[in-house]
């Protein structure tokens, strides 16, 4: 009588903890909840508004707004030079009629590089502004791809918060069990003293993703120029897309980053900008001209009474380049040397592209099908392992110890599954970042 009334008194403890187990698994599609209630930050939302507010891109964005304004500057001649004087002055009565050739004297200067000069300057100004614009691009990549990386860290340490909630209500439980058990005798109190560890570890892993979540909000606040104490939600479970598809072979993602990637194409603007450059200096070696013109005012008589006439002068100048061989021609070989290091920078710029392509998809594949093993396979057997060690306990079939393992063992599976989504979803970021665009699903 007393053994019924011992497994009586086990069943009715045990059956609210199994009751509890769907309940718990479905708690976990709540996001972890904070004290304030913000509003929702979805992630299209987070990536507008650091497009919008970001310091670091607005200031690019200047950049390139200035250097689109040097082209015109430098394709224009330089400005002409009007002067006025008075000339041939006689210093002895200081009239302006003495002498014949005094004058007041109005003057035009024009310098004038050798045709084709202002051409390479405008248009190697202008591959700078383009290779400038195309930085700007890039920056904005790299800051998307900071924000997703940051948002979905947030998720996975929402979701594990989450599953740390569950497997504390799950533990407590564990704990009233075996207490229960040990005070008719029919359990040991090194099983209440294991489950109060596994608890207080579980208590100490959520201390420490509490504070890695209040870093991932400041960092993500800071990409927004938002203060760092906002508080951040993440929308309902539902409404966040965790779907994991196929991705392009490499052959073809490769090819769309060389055509896309925006710091490879300021690579080759830079490399035009470098062509222009060393043309230019070429072009040196043939002089420029300065064209001037004046008109001179004369006053007083000639010997036969007559006025006197005034006078016009025109020049031309033309410049030498008596010193080429230390000045021109060492120009020339700046320039080419300048030309052949942006050559090597971009070979060097696309071979650390594809290396980092190559990383991306094999960590998103990775992580891709270790989801669809956790999701699909692993877990739904974990979960009903549990359920039958639970039954199996309460009549003694299974060890204490087992149940607690396999408790935490279910812990670290639904963890993995959540970091391997992370995981995958970062290194999308990443190789959307690499490629310059996302159009690389199958």
């Amino acid at each position: 009588m007393n053994r019924w009334n011992i497994s009586i008194t086990a069943w009715l403890v045990l059956l609210p903890l199994i009751s509890l187990i769907p309940a718990a698994y479905a708690a976990e599609d709540t996001p972890y909840s904070v004290e304030q209630t913000p509003a929702v930050l979805a992630l299209d939302k987070a990536i507008t508004l650091a497009e919008q507010s970001n310091p670091g891109l607005a200031q690019r964005r200047a950049q390139a707004e200035a250097m689109s304004a040097l082209p015109s500057q430098l394709g224009s001649l330089p400005d002409p030079m009007i002067s006025m004087g008075l000339v041939n002055l006689p210093t002895d009565s200081l009239s302006t009629s003495q002498e014949a050739m005094t004058q007041w004297q109005l003057g035009i200067s024009q310098e004038i590089p050798f045709p084709g000069k202002l051409a390479l300057k405008q248009q190697a100004a202008a591959e700078r502004a383009n290779a400038s614009a195309f930085m700007t691009t890039e920056y904005k990549q790299q800051l998307i791809q900071y924000v997703t990386s940051y948002w979905w860290q947030l998720f996975y340490l929402e979701k594990t918060l989450a599953i740390i909630s569950t497997n504390k209500t799950l533990l407590k439980q564990f704990i009233d069990i075996a207490e229960t058990k040990y005070r008719v005798g029919h359990g040991l109190q090194q099983d209440v003293l294991l489950a109060q560890l596994e608890l207080s570890k579980l208590l100490n892993r959520e201390i420490e993703l509490s504070s890695e979540r209040e870093q991932v909000v400041i960092r993500l606040n800071t990409l927004l120029s938002r203060p760092t104490d906002t508080p951040i939600q993440l929308p309902a479970f539902q409404n966040i897309d965790t779907t994991l598809l196929e991705i392009k072979p490499i052959a073809d993602i490769l090819y769309l980053a060389k055509q896309n990637r925006p710091f490879l194409q300021q690579q080759k603007h830079l490399i035009a900008a470098a062509a222009e450059e060393k043309a230019l200096a070429e072009k040196n070696l043939l002089p420029d001209f300065k064209v001037s013109a004046a008109y001179g005012l004369r006053q007083g008589n000639n010997l036969d009474g007559s006025d006197r006439s005034d006078m016009l002068s025109l020049q031309v100048g033309i410049t030498v380049p008596l010193f080429a061989d230390k000045k021109q021609k060492m120009a020339i070989s700046q320039k080419n040397s300048e030309l052949k290091q942006q050559h090597f920078a971009y070979q060097d710029s696309w071979n650390q592209v594809q290396a980092d392509i190559a990383n991306y998809m094999t960590q998103y594949e990775q992580a891709r099908q270790q989801y669809s093993l956790l999701n699909t396979g692993i877990l739904p057997q974990a979960r009903q392992t549990i359920a039958s060690m639970l039954s199996g306990y309460q009549v003694n079939k299974v060890d204490f110890l087992n149940l607690v393992r396999a408790q935490i063992t279910l812990y670290d599976y639904e963890t993995q599954l959540w970091l391997s989504v992370k995981t995958a979803k970062t290194a999308l970021a990443n190789l959307k970042a690499s490629v310059g665009k996302d159009t690389f699903y199958e």
